[in-house]
């Protein structure tokens, strides 16, 4: 064989596990590097959609991490802001700016420092997020249900409940009557069954240390704490970067990168096969096209993984096959005005409320949660001082009636209910857009509770390496995303085993860790 011919690196999916793992390969080896993504947009479901001159962020997604090397990563590709940005300077408002960074109203690569607001909306009314104990709770709870959380905290803080599942998780860090009010609806509106049929670990990687205990003391010490002294919970983050506009304008400048240090990223090439002997996988197919390799970096979901690969042992295949997903749809719309009220201490533009999104807990709508575009970056919005730019979330399955409906029916769907719960009149909205996301959501119930099973069979081969959301199948924050894409580069690099690339977010590993 001819020492000079490069080896291969097969890259399966443009999102931030495939495309972080294909720049590390490219910078720290010389294999050749190939990403084969199956849609014709870079990102997966951090990309950033445009509509109009609008800019939707699908999910919503903080630029924050608890690792170093996630936040070198972000800062060397689009360094801090140096300058205020658009609506920091028309209110005057302070950041943190970094010492000879870019101007955003300049400069396209840079990464704003944003603030940190999300609340509950419930009774037509907000309540803090995470959910806390304060004057504002007690107010628009009303006496009698702030009496018996009161008391159900008290009972879960003596009586634990064994933690078999979500719903005991939540209870023992909220009580019961919280839970119920709180978590319960909006729990099952995400994932389409009860928390009591969701596994306990979701709690763990998503919601981590915070109880009400936890919420509260944040909020009693404030004043006190020193900045960037102890440890705060990942739901308590106070400030974090963004892309000028939006997450996939990061992800699209990594493209770039790749491209440029000689790799080669073909788009709308889905895989649809898997060619395996023994231990190894030789190739890959994409329609009638065929990739050999000599390393494949996986972050397709684990289930067509596995349904295109020949020899499979059959339990694994039906576990593989019946993983449970949640798909996503988000509905745009531009509005003249909404008509929730600003009644924070906070100043934006229009005088709108500050939240980056809202979690809706109305029990009468499908609405999961709404996000304000204007406040994730006023670069988003065509018209950020006179538009209102939302985006509506809905949880739903594929194929079912949610994701069935016509784009024309749904947002009337979304519209009605928007008007229903007194955030905005029909009439004050100016424009719309639907976009279906598939596999948005890796679950954690069905066959998941045999989930070990695939994972053995999948670490069974050598030059396999399983990565990002929907390559481990576990609901991973971007930044543990790419984590484990870093790992897997180094797995490669070194030799070194492949462990602990799917250590990454677990309770052993990344949790809380700094």
């Amino acid at each position: 064989m001819n020492k000079d011919v490069k080896k291969t690196a097969i890259i399966i999916g443009a999102g931030p596990a495939g495309l972080t793992a294909a720049y590390k390969l490219l910078k720290e080896t010389d294999l050749k590097v190939i990403i084969l993504e199956q849609s014709e947009t870079i990102g997966g479901i951090s990309q950033t959609v445009v509509h109009n001159g609008n800019r939707m962020d699908i999910g919503g997604h903080r630029f924050f991490s608890k690792d170093d090397r996630v936040n070198a990563f972000w800062k060397e590709l689009m360094p801090v802001q140096g300058k205020p940005a658009y609506d920091d300077k028309i209110l005057g408002r302070e950041r943190p700016l970094a010492e000879k960074g870019p101007d955003p109203e300049r400069d396209e690569r840079v990464m704003l420092i944003r603030t940190r607001v999300s609340r509950i909306y419930f009774l037509k009314k907000f309540f803090a997020y995470p959910i806390s104990i304060s004057m504002d709770t007690i107010k628009n709870m009303g006496f009698v249900r702030t009496v018996k959380a009161g008391f159900g905290y008290i009972w879960s803080a003596v009586f634990k409940k064994k933690e078999t599942n979500l719903r005991n998780f939540y209870i023992n860090r909220f009580g019961k009557p919280l839970y119920e009010m709180f978590f319960e609806d909006y729990t099952e509106k995400v994932w389409g069954v009860n928390p009591a049929d969701i596994s306990a670990e979701w709690g763990a990687q998503r919601v981590k240390g915070l109880s009400l205990f936890k919420a509260v003391w944040t909020i009693i010490t404030k004043p006190f704490r020193k900045k960037n002294s102890g440890k705060v919970e990942t739901s308590l983050i106070e400030q974090f970067m963004y892309p000028k506009k939006g997450p996939g304008q990061l992800w699209e400048t990594l493209a770039d990168e790749v491209k440029s240090l000689g790799g080669e990223i073909i788009m709308n090439c889905g895989v649809t096969g898997v060619i395996t002997e023994k231990n190894t996988v030789l190739a890959v197919k994409a329609g009638e096209r065929e990739f050999k390799g000599d390393y494949f970096l996986s972050s397709m979901p684990v289930k067509d993984l596995v349904d295109g690969m020949n020899a499979v042992p059959e339990d694994v295949s039906e576990i593989a096959h019946n993983l449970p997903y949640r798909d996503f749809i988000t509905v745009g719309l531009l509005c003249d005005r909404l008509n929730i009220k600003n009644e924070t201490k906070m100043k934006t533009l229009g005088n709108i409320v500050p939240d980056c999104w809202i979690y809706i807990q109305e029990r009468d709508v499908k609405l999961g949660r709404l996000q304000i575009f204007n406040n994730w970056s006023p670069y988003m919005v065509a018209d950020p001082e006179h538009k209102v730019w939302i985006g509506l979330e809905y949880f739903c399955s594929e194929g079912d009636d949610m994701w069935s409906m016509s784009d024309k029916d749904f947002i009337e769907l979304a519209k009605n209910e928007l008007e229903h719960i007194g955030v905005a009149d029909k009439k004050d909205i100016t424009d719309a857009v639907r976009v279906k996301i598939k596999k948005a959501y890796p679950s954690y119930f069905g066959t998941y509770e045999q989930f070990d099973k695939v994972k053995d069979f999948l670490c069974s081969f050598d030059n396999l390496y399983c990565m990002g959301r929907n390559g481990q199948h576990r609901y991973n924050n971007m930044d543990h995303s790419m984590l484990t894409a870093m790992m897997a580069a180094d797995s490669i690099r070194t030799g070194k085993d492949k462990d602990d690339i799917w250590d990454v977010n677990t309770e052993k590993s990344y949790h809380e860790k700094k």
